[in-house]
């Protein structure tokens, strides 16, 4: 597989601010303590433009990388150099300069069917082109706690170390996958269960690499949760798949599309959802200024939203002009009705952006707040109409568990 190619890679990292380690090191090396420490590592990466020589691998695998050497299947040593990489999905692309290379074409993951047959080829502990053989166990692996972004197709075909980033072929000799994890049993050794990136979200991600030398999400401003089969019920909807809509942000695109909290998304873009996942992951792959469409149960009707993502910061500022005070803030109003917070009125703080002015003011998630500037607050509407600038700041009387008391927003 002349496509798939060995990596290499060394550099340099802090020495860890460990006083115990640093102890024994000094005493190790006769008091001379080392300021950083070198690392090798490696990897393995698939040419996807043999013209223009790109290559795609994982970013843990080029991750603070000084210097990259690349090996090709016929022995040839190119350096390389980092075009852009992405954490949240563990992607990136590596360039080399040099003749005579052979590429690999993509096959549309979306096709792929649990029981297919798969090869695995890479360079395991330094091994160059092992292939290993075996069939899809699983699609849509999300939820694991390996990547920012998961929606991995798990393999039974062997993966180890120095496999991360190598290719994932069907019997096509297409690329349906880019090798990047694997589930190891207390010894470190392998039990069958790996992980690859869908060829879709490589390529997707290796767009706006090559394009923008980094990926340029767009938000929606929604926070969501899987429909559980009791959340369906209360809801009295006639399905268990679909996410939905906990808290919409302030000044958001979906808040000016008109979505609302309790929308139960079912579809993005033509993909169902049936988890808090699909949703994470489609927006996670949909760039900044793109019209992603929605589709939503509201009160047993179906509704279809379309909705232009915003940039992240552009969102942000937007709300820190708006809400001075309050930037960064997630709130969620409280009613009489809510017996677990004694029947009373007020808008809860769920969660505070770090360093914004109402964390720095010691404002904290789970306060409740009862009034602004002297005055009741009931609704999130009648707190932010409260909340103007103003020289001497935003006054707020909260409650704090079984205590009350007050915080000055400046």
């Amino acid at each position: 597989m002349p496509a798939v190619v060995n990596i290499v890679t060394e550099g340099e990292l802090p020495f860890p601010n460990d006083p115990f380690l640093q102890r024994q090191m000094q005493e190790a090396l006769k008091g001379k303590m080392p300021r950083d420490y070198h690392f090798s590592g490696v990897g393995s990466g698939v040419i996807i433009d043999a013209k223009k020589g790109l290559i795609v691998t994982n970013a843990h695998v080029v991750d603070l990388a000084k210097s990259i050497l690349v090996t090709l299947n016929d022995g040839r040593h190119y350096p390389a150099k980092i075009i852009g990489a992405d954490d949240a999905t563990d992607v990136a692309v590596i360039q080399i300069e040099a003749n005579q290379l052979y590429d690999i074409p993509l096959a549309d993951s979306n096709q792929l069917n649990v029981g297919d047959f798969v090869a695995a080829v890479g360079s395991p502990f330094g091994l160059n082109q092992t292939v290993t053989s075996g069939i899809i166990s699983a699609l849509h692996r999300s939820d694991l706690g390996i990547e920012g972004l998961e929606n991995f197709i798990q393999t039974d075909a062997s993966i180890n170390m120095g496999s991360s980033g190598g290719a994932l072929i069907n019997l096509k000799g297409e690329l349906v996958g880019i090798n990047t994890a694997l589930l190891s049993n207390n010894s470190g050794g392998n039990i069958g269960i790996g992980f690859a990136i869908p060829s879709n979200m490589v390529k997707n991600v290796m767009t706006q690499l090559l394009k923008f030398g980094k990926v340029r999400r767009g938000l929606i401003g929604v926070l969501v949760q899987t429909l559980t089969p009791d959340i369906a019920q209360a809801f009295h909807v006639p399905t268990t798949k679909g996410a939905i809509v906990s808290q919409i942000m302030p000044y958001s695109p979906a808040l000016t599309a008109g979505l609302k909290v309790g929308d139960i998304i079912t579809e993005m873009n033509g993909e169902t959802v049936t988890s808090n996942d699909d949703v994470h992951n489609i927006v996670g792959l949909i760039r900044e200024g793109e019209v992603i469409k929605l589709t939503v149960l509201r009160e047993g009707k179906t509704l279809v939203f379309a909705i232009k993502t915003d940039n992240p910061e552009t969102s942000d500022n937007k709300q820190r002009e708006q809400e001075p005070y309050l930037y960064g803030t997630a709130l969620r109003e409280v009613t009489e009705l809510s017996a677990a917070h004694g029947y009373i009125h007020g808008v809860k703080v769920i969660n505070l952006k770090d360093y914004s002015p109402a964390s720095l003011s010691g404002l904290q998630p789970g306060d409740i707040i009862v009034s602004a500037n002297h005055q009741p607050v009931t609704t999130i509407d009648a707190l932010l109409k409260l909340a103007k600038p103003d020289p001497t700041g935003l006054l707020l009387n909260v409650l704090r568990g079984p205590a009350a008391g007050f915080v000055v927003i400046k």
